[in-house]
């Protein structure tokens, strides 16, 4: 026994549920690209908080010798001294084969030096820091409901 369905007349069904779909889905990217942008923002804020208030280490007069300021100790995130790398950070959202890429980057070249220590100078790690304080929020941002 053996039956069948005549689906020609459901052509116009399929070209009708395509449209729909891609009209859905055109929504849902400008919903990811968004969120992309808040989660984005979420970083910055977690950066400005991590990279503020006081350190432990040693006291030194800034140039030219009319303040003080406290480093940062080894293991702390640095101390600020300018502001600069503060600052420096942008939001940075890029889609990607399967969604998006958010981050922020700095275009201070000290920051990478800053993370990582040199053979003279311990590591200030801040990035992990940034990320962990970031993430509760940025989890939030994307759990939300999609319309």
């Amino acid at each position: 026994m053996k039956i069948s369905i005549d689906t020609s007349s459901l052509i116009d069904v399929g070209r009708v549920v395509g449209e729909t779909v891609g009209k859905r889905k055109k929504s849902i990217d400008k919903q990811i690209t968004s969120r992309g942008t808040r989660a984005a923002q979420q970083l910055r804020n977690a950066e400005l908080q991590v990279l503020r208030g006081k350190r432990s280490g040693k006291i030194y007069r800034k140039y030219p010798y009319r303040s003080w300021y406290r480093a940062s100790a080894p293991g702390e995130p640095p101390a600020r001294r300018t502001g600069t790398l503060r600052l420096s950070w942008s939001p940075c959202v890029k889609k990607i084969k399967r969604g998006i890429s958010v981050g922020i980057e700095s275009s201070e070249k000290y920051a990478e030096i800053l993370e990582n220590g040199t053979s003279r100078m311990a590591p200030r790690p801040f990035r992990r820091r940034i990320q962990e304080k970031a993430y509760p929020e940025i989890k939030k941002i994307f759990a939300e409901p999609y319309n």
